[in-house]
C-alpha cells in the first residue's frame, strides 16, 4: 500500500481535508480522510509520501485533445488526425493512430494530466472514434480507459474549408448537417434490419455488414455521445437540433460563443467543453474568443469542462487555462472541477477517474502550492497507483 500524508486534499467530492491522507492499494483509492483519523496498519504500507502541507488533487483530465495524433516536432509523418479523403468516417479509431511515445504524453503527466480524451480532428463531418486513455505507457492497448468514448462530428468552418478546396461536398453548413443526418438515418435503418434479423434468424435474411453504420450503433444506443465540434452559436444550435431529432447524446466541444447563449444552453442542460482559449483568433469563428466563457457558463448553472485541444494549446498548460478562467471570473472550485470531475462526467468515465473517492483509480497529483497557482509545481504524479 501507498500512503500520502500531511496533505491539503481537494477531493472533487463533497468533503475536502485541510490536513489529510490518501491510502492506495492495488492501484485504487482505499481511503481518503483526515490525518487524525488515520488508523491504517503501518506494517502493510510499503511507501509513504509526505506531502508536507502541499495540495493533493485527482489526476487532471483533458476532455478534448489530439495528443499522440499530431506528434510533437513532426510534420506530415506524425500527423494522423484527419483522414480528409471522405467527409464521413465513423469507423476510424483513434487507438490505431495514437503514438504513446510522443513526448507530449510525458509533458502531460509531468503537469498532472493523467487522463486524456484524444481522437480525430475536425476536417470531416464525421471524423471517427475518440478514446479515453491514461498518459503513462508504451503500448496503447494497456493505456485505454474507454474506447470508443465518443464519435467526433464537426460543424461550421472546418469541414466547409477542407472540402471546398477539393470541390467536394460539403461546402455549406446545410450540406454538413445533411451529411450527418444521412448517416444517422442510414444507421437507424441498419439497426432496424439487424434488430429484425436477431428477433427471428430463421425467417429473416442476415443483413450485409456495413463498417460505417455498425460504428454508429453505439451512438444510437446512447452508449457513447456525439462529440460535436462547434464554435459559433448557430452551429451549436444545429448540433443540438440534430441530436434531438435522432434522440442521441451530445457534448458541445469548443463552444467559443457559448457565453452569448448561456441561458439557452442552460435550458438544454448542455454538456459543454470550452477551449482552446489560450490561442490566437486564427479564423473567423474565433472572433468572440474569450477566457470569460467558462465562468459565464458556469455561473449560468452548467458543469463546464475546460480543454486544450492539444496541440492548439500544449496539453501541459491545462491547469494554466483553468487558472486564467478563474482570473476572468470563474469560481476557483468550479475551475478545478472543470479539469477533473466535470471532464470525467461529460466523457462517461467518472466511475473510474475525476475525483479522490473509495474504489476509483489511484490517479493522484501532489502540488507544492495551489494547483491553479501560476508558480505552483508538481511534486509527484501517480497513475493507477504507480509513481510516474
Amino acid at each position: 500500500m501507498i500512503l500520502i500524508k500531511n496533505a491539503r486534499i481537494i477531493t472533487m467530492e463533497t468533503q475536502d481535508y485541510e490536513n489529510g491522507y490518501v491510502l492506495i492499494e492495488e492501484g485504487k483509492i482505499k481511503a481518503v480522510d483526515d490525518m487524525e483519523d488515520l488508523k491504517a496498519d503501518m506494517s502493510c504500507i510499503s511507501t509513504v509520501i509526505d506531502a508536507e502541507g502541499g495540495y493533493v488533487i485527482p489526476g487532471m483530465i483533458d476532455a478534448h485533445c489530439h495528443v499522440g495524433m499530431w506528434e510533437d516536432s513532426m510534420g506530415f509523418e506524425g500527423d494522423d488526425g484527419n483522414e480528409d479523403t471522405d467527409p464521413a468516417t465513423p469507423h476510424l479509431r483513434a487507438i490505431d493512430a495514437i503514438n504513446p511515445l510522443d513526448r507530449s504524453f510525458e509533458e502531460a503527466r509531468s503537469a498532472g494530466v493523467t487522463t486524456v480524451v484524444t481522437g480525430p480532428g475536425s476536417a470531416n463531418v464525421i471524423g471517427g472514434q475518440f478514446a479515453a486513455i491514461k498518459t503513462y505507457g508504451k503500448r496503447i492497448d494497456t493505456m485505454i480507459l474507454k474506447a470508443p468514448v465518443a464519435i467526433k462530428v464537426a460543424f461550421g468552418e472546418n469541414p466547409k474549408t477542407v472540402y471546398h478546396q477539393k470541390n467536394q461536398s460539403p461546402v455549406t453548413r446545410m450540406a454538413t448537417a445533411a451529411i450527418l443526418r444521412e448517416y444517422l438515418i442510414r444507421a437507424k435503418e441498419y439497426k432496424q434490419d439487424w434488430d429484425e434479423y436477431n428477433a427471428d434468424t430463421e425467417e429473416n435474411d442476415r443483413p450485409e455488414f456495413d463498417f460505417k453504420m455498425d460504428s454508429l450503433l453505439k451512438v444510437l444506443n446512447k452508449e457513447i455521445p456525439l462529440k460535436a465540434h462547434a464554435h459559433r452559436a448557430d452551429d451549436i444550435f444545429t448540433a443540438i437540433r440534430i441530436a434531438k431529432e435522432f434522440d442521441v447524446n451530445i457534448t458541445l466541444e469548443h463552444c467559443t460563443e457559448g457565453h452569448l447563449i448561456a441561458k439557452e444552453l442552460k435550458a438544454e442542460n448542455a454538456a459543454v467543453m470550452v477551449g482552446p482559449s489560450l490561442s490566437d483568433r486564427s479564423k473567423i469563428e474565433l472572433r468572440n474568443l474569450t477566457f470569460k466563457t467558462p465562468g459565464i457558463l458556469s455561473k449560468a448553472g452548467l458543469e463546464v469542462a475546460i480543454i486544450t485541444d492539444h496541440p492548439v494549446t500544449p496539453i501541459q498548460y491545462l491547469p494554466l487555462c483553468a487558472g486564467l478562467a478563474v482570473r476572468e471570473g470563474m469560481d476557483e472550485t468550479q475551475a478545478l472541477k472543470a479539469i477533473t470531475i466535470y471532464a470525467a462526467k461529460h466523457c462517461g468515465i467518472a466511475d473510474r477517474v475525476g475525483s479522490l473517492k473509495l474504489g476509483k483509480d489511484a490517479d493522484v497529483v501532489i502540488f507544492d502550492g495551489h494547483p491553479l497557482g501560476f508558480s505552483s509545481k508538481v511534486k509527484q504524479v501517480l497513475i493507477d497507483g504507480k509513481m510516474v
